[in-house]
């Protein structure tokens, strides 16, 4: 049986995959037991894929004061506003599984304000939510709310380019009717 296309468009992956692809795909493969979706949408066009992936890892996983939990919150919550359900359901196993606690992962999802965050956390994510819904306000008062609570300006650049991102792939991942794998669902709960 052929695999399901990962969105609603008929765009299946470039077959065979270039060996550096298959080699990150192996590797996806290998650490979290799946290829995720969002990889496997993208993979139709490999220049589109490397920009895609060299952008999220610079993100998500470069370096950057921000925690690797933080920089998921970030994405939960903007998922929550646009309402991605890819995002939501992959970037909430994320933080259920780097957090360790199922609860704060729902919270994200449903309502970040219902969380017992730290108030470094809750400003910061008071901003990814305003830059989100309002960007046009922000202003140089929301900056310094988050220089308050110990946040640098590279921090503030961080935390702007996470939100940024993820209201560009919550777009896409509507747009194309983007599905999470199944997988997900069931992770760290």
């Amino acid at each position: 049986m052929a695999e399901k296309m990962p969105t609603a468009l008929d765009l299946p992956m470039v077959d065979p995959l270039p060996e550096a692809t298959q080699k990150y795909f192996d590797v996806c493969q290998d650490k979290l037991g799946i290829i995720p979706n969002v990889l496997r949408a993208h993979a139709f066009d490999i220049d589109k894929l490397n920009a895609f992936t060299a952008l999220y890892n610079d993100l998500m996983l470069g370096t950057s004061e921000l925690t690797k939990l933080e920089r998921e919150m970030i994405a939960v919550v903007v998922s929550s506003v646009n309402k991605c359900y890819y995002c939501l359901v992959s970037h909430g196993a994320a933080v259920r599984a780097l957090s360790g606690d199922p609860t704060l992962g729902e919270q994200l999802v449903m309502n970040y304000r219902v969380a017992k965050l730290d108030p470094r956390q809750r400003a910061m994510l008071d901003f990814a939510h305003k830059l989100t819904t309002a960007s046009a306000t922000i202003e140089e008062a929301d900056r310094q709310v988050l220089r308050d609570h110990g946040f640098s300006e590279r921090d503030i650049w961080d935390i702007a380019n996470v939100t940024g991102f993820f209201n560009m792939t919550n777009r896409v991942a509507s747009g194309t009717d983007m599905r999470p794998n199944d997988e997900y669902h069931a992770q760290a709960r």
